[in-house]
């Protein structure tokens, strides 16, 4: 299904290369991106989600991984240089919902940067308009963009954007926070 609201949508950049490291050893036997929640990988949903938005994606999962989040968007941001813009979107988040996605792509017509909420926390996917181009590819390691949107905040280029998805703040770190999720998940929908 194809975008509609922008001429030339953002890319999403879909981070799966982290090691996975706290979900194995909080007793994990895969990597947190291949397990599965509701009959498909934690991966699986966030591809589909994205998918169903409309929007173009770049999935960023070399083979052996990254040194970090920071090289992970950096990578994402370069093979894709050519793009109106870029939704940072972590693989680890099932149940985000397509119109969030949607809705922080069509938010980067208002500023340059746009930070999705839920309630008062901090959510996911990020955006940025094309003019963070030479500052997203320079990152590296492990640190990720936050002190890029920490200086845009200053500079009054932040969009706060308050979203009704819990999803964009349900990640998953442990097997605590998957099995926290299939609990939620199938209170709400009545799925075991």
């Amino acid at each position: 299904m194809p975008f509609e609201g922008i001429t030339t949508p953002p890319v999403v950049i879909i981070l799966a290369a982290g090691k996975g490291q706290r979900f194995r050893d909080s007793g994990g036997q895969e990597h947190k991106l291949d397990a599965l929640f509701d009959g498909k990988t934690v991966l699986g949903h966030v591809m589909e989600a994205v998918k169903t938005a409309g929007l173009p994606w770049y999935l960023v999962r070399p083979p052996g991984g990254t040194d970090g989040m920071g090289e992970s968007i950096a990578l994402g941001v370069t093979a894709t240089a050519d793009a109106s813009g870029w939704l940072i979107l972590p693989g680890d988040l099932p149940l985000i919902r397509p119109d969030s996605l949607r809705r922080v792509a069509l938010a980067l017509n208002e500023k340059p940067v746009v930070v999705p909420y839920y309630q008062s926390h901090h959510g996911h996917p990020v955006g940025f308009h094309r003019s963070y181009l030479k500052v997203l590819s320079a990152l590296q390691g492990d640190k990720g963009a936050g002190s890029i949107v920490q200086i845009a905040h200053k500079r009054g280029e932040v969009l706060p954007l308050a979203l009704s998805d819990r999803g964009i703040i349900d990640d998953v770190d442990t097997t605590g926070d998957l099995r926290a999720l299939r609990h939620r998940h199938a209170s709400k929908t009545g799925i075991a």
